[in-house]
């Protein structure tokens, strides 16, 4: 595995780490709420942005409107049966998600699942950089570079784990003080 390799499975980890903070909600109303949201559409499971234009008319209601309005009803199925924590109220052609304001206990919660998230995200860039590693000490075993390289190389690369971890860190901060934030 090449340093840039690793380097760019790290950036990955941090964009998925950062798609999934998305998901948790803040007490506004954002459109990423949805992302993870699939609908039942003639029998195959379909992501929601795909078969809607989904709004944020103001800071506590998403506007879901369907492109075709068949099916209205299934998209409402799909977000009651998600995990998104929201009652759809569908008013005959869009349908309307209200964000209630958090409770202190609630935004206790997410904090934890933005931390559980970060800690995925932290896990995944230091499994990329022990694979990594590995990688370097089989080159090193077989000849093919010397132990200076090898130390080297190492250091580069606990060197991009740090960076990629404190980004990370940077990303969990800013979506605390969001949650938090009333």
């Amino acid at each position: 595995m090449k340093l840039a390799e690793a380097e760019s499975k790290m950036q990955k980890t941090v964009g998925a780490t950062q798609e999934a903070f998305n998901t948790i909600r803040t007490g506004r109303a954002n459109a990423s709420l949805l992302d993870k949201v699939m609908v039942e559409y003639y029998g195959s499971p379909t992501p929601l942005k795909s078969l809607a234009n989904i709004s944020t008319p103001d800071a506590t209601t998403i506007l879901i409107q369907p492109y075709d309005k068949s099916s209205l009803s299934l998209i409402e199925k799909g977000i009651s049966l998600s995990d998104v924590g929201l009652t759809p109220s569908n008013d005959g052609s869009v349908i309307r998600l209200n964000i209630p304001p958090l409770t202190t206990e609630r935004r206790k919660e997410f904090v934890k699942l933005a931390a559980k998230y970060a800690e995925e995200g932290r896990v995944g860039i230091r499994n990329i950089r022990r694979d990594a590693i590995d990688s370097i000490r089989k080159q090193e075993k077989n000849a093919e570079i010397s132990e200076d390289e090898s130390k080297d190389l190492q250091d580069k690369l606990q060197k991009l784990t740090n960076k990629y971890t404190a980004r990370i860190d940077e990303l969990l901060a800013e979506k605390e003080k969001d949650i938090t934030t009333v």
